[in-house]
Order: structure tokens, then C-alpha cells, then sequence
């Protein structure tokens, strides 16, 4: 059950140093993909080739600097959709290579039939996979009423088949999940209100399975107040099995940008108070956070050592890495 947190004067602001610390730092979402010279044995999928400024800045070992730079001490990568359902790199020369280091999160195919769907869930589990990212925008375009596997429906996503479609392999491979402990991630890119009765359908279907919702749930500073009350809502309605992450704080619409003072009062704040720390993790959005004001470290920082300095040192810990080592499991 989440304790909600109360600002603490006595708790340390100072920076964390390696091995100063009872706790580990785990970055809980980010990404990786094959650089140039990788690429001729990883490929990337069709269309999908990576930006050329980060093209050759978002490999294993590029964030294994990144991270010692900051002190990080593991890392949650979600299959990039460079790779999209290629798991090779990430499994390679990643969860492999460094397996002190890091855990994947796997790229649900929604193409697959939900039988094809959950063996390959089970597949990459065996090989080490820990979670499931759901991209809504991934399932196929939905006309209005068509009839799938013999049942109406509509899309709260506007023009893609529910996530949680009756039969559908997206519900299969939720109710999976709750079995074997995985949790599964959402990432509503468009806006929570489009996926708000797909997320409560899923939740509702399986109650041991942990939900997280990317980014804020995308609850930015540009969309209405009502939306962000509904992830509060969404909060209170399930304690025991929506996440929040903590992460990709400028893709969230604070126009001050660095130290995204509002994003910190007018969403992260309300988000502590209802949640708890236990059900909020912090996460870079690594590559893309290099090509912010912030970088890497300075992410880290901001959220360890100034919005969280008057917290409790317990709501730190949890924020950092005990929520993710909560879920995933312990790093290192």
C-alpha cells in the first residue's frame, strides 16, 4: 500500500556519490539501439532508422558512460522502436553482456494472434525479459464498428484497435503477465484521456497485473486539468497496481523549461501526494534527454537533490530505484 510523503527539513540534499548510499539508482526508462557500425548486424526496422544526432550517442556503451558519469547503478531499457520486435540487441549486447547493468522491457506485437502473442511473451521472459511495453499506436487501425473476433467495437484510441479488445492478443498477454509477474508499461504519446477506458478495461481484467504508465501518463502542462485529474482518479481507484513514471520531464509542456518548476509543483507534487513514492519512479528517457538543456546527469540530479530534497530520505530511495527493484526485481 503507497504512504503518501510529507516534506522532511532534516532529510540530505547533497549529491549522491558512488557507494555513499544503502540504495541503488535505477534509471527506469530508457533506450538503446545498434550505432552505424552495429547496424550491419542489428538492423533497424524499415522507416525506422534513428536521428542522425543520436544515431551514434544511444549504444550500450555510450549510456554505460553516461551512467557512471552519474553514479547510475542500473538501468530499465525498453526495446526501442529502431529494433521494434527485433529483441537481439538489447539482449546481446546489453541484458548479456551486463547483466549486473541492465533489464529489458519487451515490445508487444499486437499483430500476433494471442496464442502466437503469449508464447512469445513466455520466450523472452525465459531469456531474461522482466516487463512488456504496450504502444497503443502499434495496433491496427480499427474502422467504426468493425467486427473483431466477433465482437463490436470502438476505439477510445479514435483510429486503433483497443488494447483490451475481447479475445485480442493485448488481453492475453496483460492477463500473462499478472502470472508470471511482469509488469506492463503504456505509453500514451497522444494523451491519457484517448487510452482512459482502454488502461481501466486492462486493469480491471487482471488485478495481479502491475500497470505503468510512461512519462506522466503524458499529462502535460498543455492539457487541461481535468485530464490529469483522471490519472489521479485512476490512482485512488487502484492503489495495488498502477506505477507512474517519473521521467522524460520535457516532453511535458513546462515552457520554463530546466528546472521545470511547474511541471514540479502542478504535476509531480499532486502525483506524490496521491500515489505515494512506492508507486513512482524516476526514469532519463535516454537518448533523447542528451539533446536537452538538462542531459543525462543533470535529469538525475534535478529530481534526486532538488525536487525531492525536503522529502524524507525513504521517499528518495523509493523514487530512485526502489520502486523499479520493487518491480523488477534487485539490480547488481
Amino acid at each position: 500500500m503507497s504512504t503518501k510523503a510529507t516534506p522532511s527539513s532534516s532529510s540530505s540534499s547533497s549529491q549522491r556519490s558512488a557507494g555513499s548510499s544503502a540504495y541503488n539508482i535505477i534509471d527506469s526508462h530508457l533506450h538503446v539501439w545498434a550505432n552505424e557500425i552495429e547496424s550491419k548486424q542489428y538492423k533497424y526496422e524499415d522507416g525506422q532508422t534513428p536521428p542522425e544526432s543520436l544515431k551514434n550517442n544511444a549504444n550500450v556503451l555510450s549510456l554505460i558512460t553516461k551512467m557512471k558519469e552519474s553514479n547510475v547503478d542500473g538501468a530499465l531499457i525498453v526495446q526501442p522502436i529502431n529494433h521494434k520486435y527485433d529483441h537481439s540487441y538489447v539482449l546481446e549486447e546489453a541484458m548479456k553482456k551486463y547483466p549486473n547493468k541492465f533489464k529489458g522491457m519487451l515490445l508487444h506485437d499486437p499483430l500476433l494472434s494471442s496464442k502466437d502473442a503469449v508464447i512469445r511473451l513466455e520466450e523472452l521472459a525465459l531469456q531474461g525479459f522482466v516487463g512488456v511495453r504496450y504502444n497503443p499506436y502499434l495496433w491496427p487501425l480499427l474502422e467504426e464498428n468493425n467486427n473483431i473476433d466477433g465482437a463490436i467495437t470502438s476505439s477510445s484510441s479514435k483510429n486503433n484497435m483497443l488494447m483490451s479488445t475481447p479475445n485480442g492478443s493485448g488481453l492475453a498477454v496483460y492477463k500473462r503477465c499478472g502470472e508470471l509477474n511482469m509488469p506492463v508499461g503504456i505509453m500514451c504519446f497522444k494523451g491519457l484521456d484517448l487510452h482512459i477506458n482502454d488502461i481501466r478495461s486492462l486493469l480491471e481484467s487482471s488485478s495481479k497485473t502491475m500497470m505503468i504508465l510512461d512519462h506522466f501518463s503524458f499529462t502535460s502542462l498543455s492539457t487541461t486539468n481535468d485530464v490529469f485529474q483522471q490519472l489521479l482518479q485512476l490512482g485512488k481507484d487502484y492503489p495495488n497496481q498502477l506505477i507512474i513514471k517519473i521521467s522524460a520531464l520535457f516532453r511535458l509542456g513546462d515552457r520554463n523549461g530546466y528546472p521545470y518548476t511547474r511541471l514540479q509543483k502542478e504535476r509531480f507534487e499532486p502525483l506524490l501526494e496521491v500515489f505515494g513514492s512506492d508507486r513512482l519512479m524516476f526514469g532519463s528517457d535516454f537518448p533523447f534527454v542528451l539533446e536537452q538543456q538538462e542531459s543525462y546527469s543533470g535529469t538525475i540530479d534535478l529530481i534526486s537533490n532538488v525536487w525531492l530534497k525536503d522529502y524524507p530520505e525513504t521517499v528518495k530511495t523509493a523514487i530512485m530505484g526502489g520502486t523499479a527493484e520493487r518491480l523488477f526485481g534487485k539490480w547488481g
